[in-house]
C-alpha cells in the first residue's frame, strides 16, 4: 500500500504557537490583517486540549500565510558558529523580512524548543541528505538547538560529503550527507555519469539513523558548466540528456525502492524535505521584470499565482507509490510565498542568490514543521 502526505499530514501535532505582540497577516486580497487575541499555552496543555479539535476540522499545516510575529528570528546570525558565508545576510539593510512566522489557516504549529528536542532525542542520530537545500536546513536547525542552550557544549565538524553537529551532553548529532542527485555519478570511460539506477555511493553511510531527512531536485535543473555530469545512463542507454523531469522522477524512483528495501520504520522516521522555489523570475508572480533582489515582503495570501512546479508532481507521484511511509514536508507553496527570503546580493558567495535562503529565515519554519511531526 502507497502512502502520499501532502496535505493533513500532522494533524496530531497541534499546539499552541506563542507569539509576543500582535499579529498582522495579508488576507487573500493583500490587505493587512491584525490579530491580537492569541493565548498563551504550554505545550503539554495545549497539544492535550487541541488536539481533538484539530482533528476534526481537518487542518492543514502548510495551507496559511506569512504574519508579521516581533518575537522573531529565533536567533541571531552573529551567535550561530555553524552558518556558512552563502547564507548569511547581516549586511542586507532591511531587517523586516526576519520578523514573519507561518500561520495555518486554522491552526497553529508548537514554537520550536531546543532543549526539548534536545531531550526527546538523547543519544540518537539525525541525518539531513541531499544538495545545498539540505545544507540550509541542516545549519538552520543547529543554529536554532544552538540558541536554545547557548552553552552547551558542542563540536562541529565540517567535511565532503559528511559533516555533523553533536551536542555533547545529550548525544545527539545532526549529520549532513552531501550528494546533491541522491542516485550516484560515477566515473567511466566516458566521463562523469548520472546513474539513475545506482544508489550505492552514499547510501551505507544512511543506514542505522533515528531519523532521515532527503531532499534532491535543485542540481538536477543545471546544465552547462554547473551541470555535474558528462552523460546519463538509464540502464543500458548512455545518453548525452534525456528530459530533466523524466530523470528526476526515474533518479527519485531508484531512491524509493532504496527506502522501502533498507530502512526499516520501527526505527528510523523518513521525511522528505519537499521542492524549495526559486525566486528568479518575477512573472511566476506578476512581476516580470523583477527577481528576488530588493523584495521585502512575503506575497499576500495563501496561493501562489503560477502555482507549484512540475517537480512537486514527481515527488508526490513517487511517495504515492511506496510501500514505506514517508512524510513530505510540503514546503514549496509556503516557500514560494517568500520571495523575499534569499541573500541576493548580500550572500557571502556574490553574484544574485535567489535558490537559497537566508539564515536566520525561512528554513526555520521547515525545522519547526520537522519538530512539530518529531513530537507526534
Amino acid at each position: 500500500m502507497g502512502f502520499n502526505f501532502i496535505s493533513l499530514l500532522f494533524l496530531p501535532l497541534l499546539s499552541v504557537f506563542i507569539l509576543s505582540g500582535s499579529e498582522q497577516a495579508f488576507a487573500s486580497d493583500n490587505t493587512l490583517l491584525v490579530n491580537t487575541n492569541h493565548r498563551n499555552s504550554t505545550a503539554a496543555g495545549g497539544l492535550s486540549s487541541l488536539r481533538g479539535k484539530k482533528q476534526r476540522s481537518g487542518c492543514n499545516l502548510f495551507q496559511g500565510r506569512w504574519v508579521f510575529d516581533a518575537s522573531y528570528p529565533l536567533y541571531d546570525t552573529s551567535s550561530c558558529p555553524f552558518i556558512d558565508g552563502e547564507f548569511n545576510c547581516g549586511k542586507r539593510p532591511d531587517k523586516q523580512f526576519l520578523k514573519y512566522s507561518w500561520q495555518p489557516a486554522s491552526c497553529s504549529i508548537p514554537r520550536f524548543d531546543g532543549a526539548a528536542f534536545l531531550r526527546r532525542w538523547r543519544g540518537k542520530r539525525v541525518m539531513f541528505v541531499g544538495d545545498s537545500l539540505s545544507l540550509n536546513m541542516w545549519e538552520s536547525l543547529g543554529c536554532m538547538i544552538h540558541a536554545s542552550v547557548p552553552n552547551a557544549k558542542y563540536t562541529f565538524l565540517k567535511r565532503t560529503p559528511l559533516s555533523t553537529i553533536t551536542f555533547q551532553e545529550y548525544g545527539v548529532t545532526l549529520y549532513l550527507y552531501r550528494t546533491p542527485y541522491i542516485v550516484d555519478i560515477s566515473r567511466e570511460k566516458a566521463g562523469r555519469v548520472l546513474n539513475l539506477g545506482a544508489i550505492e555511493g552514499g547510501a551505507n553511510a544512511w543506514k542505522n539513523m533515528d531519523v532521515l531527512v532527503f531532499n534532491s531536485w535543485h542540481w538536477w535543473t543545471h546544465k552547462g558548466n554547473s551541470q555535474g555530469w558528462d552523460y546519463i545512463r538509464d540502464g543500458s542507454s548512455l545518453m548525452r540528456d534525456m528530459n530533466r523531469l523524466d530523470a528526476f522522477y526515474k533518479g527519485l524512483s531508484t531512491w524509493g525502492r532504496w527506502v522501502d528495501q533498507n530502512v526499516d520504520t520501527t526505527k528510523t522516521k523518513v521525511f522528505f524535505q519537499g521542492i524549495s522555489p526559486t525566486h528568479y523570475e518575477g512573472r511566476e508572480w506578476n512581476e516580470p521584470r523583477k527577481s528576488c533582489t530588493g523584495q521585502m515582503q512575503p506575497l499576500g495570501g495563501s496561493n501562489y499565482p503560477s502555482g507549484q512546479p512540475a517537480s512537486a508532481g514527481v515527488v508526490s507521484k513517487v511517495l504515492g507509490a511506496m510501500k514505506t511511509r514517508v512524510y513530505l514536508l510540503d514546503i514549496t507553496t509556503l516557500s514560494q510565498l517568500r520571495k523575499d527570503a534569499h541573500p541576493s546580493t548580500f550572500g557571502g558567495d556574490g553574484g544574485n542568490d535567489c535558490s537559497h535562503w537566508c539564515l536566520p529565515g525561512l528554513p526555520d519554519t521547515w525545522n519547526q514543521l520537522l519538530y512539530a511531526a518529531l513530537s507526534m
